[in-house]
């Protein structure tokens, strides 16, 4: 490994010693902003308190993920296919992103319920955006030299999309699954601010409510290591399918 592979857990180092150092010279109260160490012991000795929310949490991320690729992918091709379509749900499209979740946060949990289907719903919001705003970009990044030489042979769009079009588009298609995956726990967290029994977002708001600040920050922490597990987990497949194509 190269000494440069080293430098964000250097950085990452450097941020956490300080924030120790400060909390503990300025004599800072735990209830206001406790040290990483009392964070870290909180996540690991409250783990079991922790994991059911987690695991309501995750499984509302995973839905929303699914659910936004199961609507994103086919989305960005139909636009891709239909230019005239594409000008048509645009303004929608950036319409959906423009109003703020928290706006509509309250309202999905008045039509859906305090269930896991407002998170679901919510996460899907942010994720499906991005999905669908890289596939498309990368499916008319395409060089029009191959574009010409898949219609002089003959080719279907069908048999375009899939031996062209969508290998040629697979690299910003993973970055917006990246941004996608990393984002996702904020429309979850904010569905369960408006409105949950289970959660993470649900055991913060109530940990804050107890002036319990470490058990907050662990479980922010636990949620910032699913977010980073699943990014990573998008570059693994990233790699594997794009050296597969190539």
């Amino acid at each position: 490994m190269k000494l440069i592979d080293f430098i964000p857990a250097v950085l990452v180092a450097i941020i956490l010693g300080l924030w120790e150092g400060a909390t503990r010279f300025m004599e800072i109260p735990i209830f206001i902003l406790p040290p990483p160490s009392s964070i870290f012991t909180t996540a690991v000795v409250k783990a079991p308190l922790i994991l059911p929310h987690a695991a309501t949490t995750f499984s509302e991320i995973i839905l929303g993920i699914f659910m936004a690729l199961g609507t994103a992918v086919p989305l960005a091709i139909i636009m891709f296919a239909k230019p005239a379509l594409e000008k048509t749900l645009a303004p929608f499209l950036v319409a959906s992103q423009a109003i703020p979740v928290f706006a509509i946060a309250p309202l999905l949990v008045v039509w859906l319920g305090y269930g896991i289907a407002s998170k679901v719903f919510m996460a899907w919001i942010i994720i499906f955006f991005p999905i669908t705003i890289s596939l498309l970009s990368g499916l008319k990044s395409c060089d029009p030299e191959f574009r010409v030489l898949f219609r002089l042979m003959g080719a279907s769009f069908y048999d375009t999309l899939r031996w062209l079009y969508w290998p040629w588009a697979l690299p910003q298609f993973f970055a917006g699954l990246k941004v996608g995956v990393t984002v996702a726990t904020i429309g979850a967290v904010i569905g369960e601010w408006v409105g949950a029994q289970q959660g993470l977002g649900y055991l913060m708001i109530q940990s804050n409510a107890r002036l319990q600040v470490d058990l907050v920050f662990a479980a922010i922490l636990w949620l910032t290591a699913m977010g980073l597990g699943l990014w990573i987990l998008v570059g693994v497949v990233e790699n594997r399918i794009i050296k597969w194509k190539v």
